[in-house]
């Protein structure tokens, strides 16, 4: 799973989309696509978008949800939260002073 994250985070397009997500969580395709043009320049189709946003949901780091017509984008920091537990220093009573 934790293979699946860091391919999904190589791609500096898929990162973008993750940053356009913690800063305005449950978007659209189109919403996603309309920040990437006007914020980073970027001009990707749609089934880009869409296709990076596949590589994201397989990685965890994003869930969809529908409402009627609309399917919405979230940001899910689990797996990475999972992943940065692995080397953070836990706190144990031998190394505190």
């Amino acid at each position: 799973m934790a293979e699946d994250v860091f391919k999904a985070l190589a791609d500096p397009t898929r990162r973008r989309i993750l940053d356009e997500l913690v800063d305005r969580d449950g978007q659209t395709l189109f919403e996603i696509c309309a920040r990437l043009v006007t914020r980073h320049g970027l001009g990707l189709s749609r089934q880009a978008i869409s296709q990076h946003l596949a590589v994201l949901e397989a990685a965890g780091l994003v869930a969809s949800r529908r409402e009627g017509r609309y399917k919405f984008h979230d940001l899910n920091t689990e797996p990475l939260e999972r992943i940065a537990s692995r080397w953070l220093r836990r706190d144990t009573p031998e190394s505190a002073p």
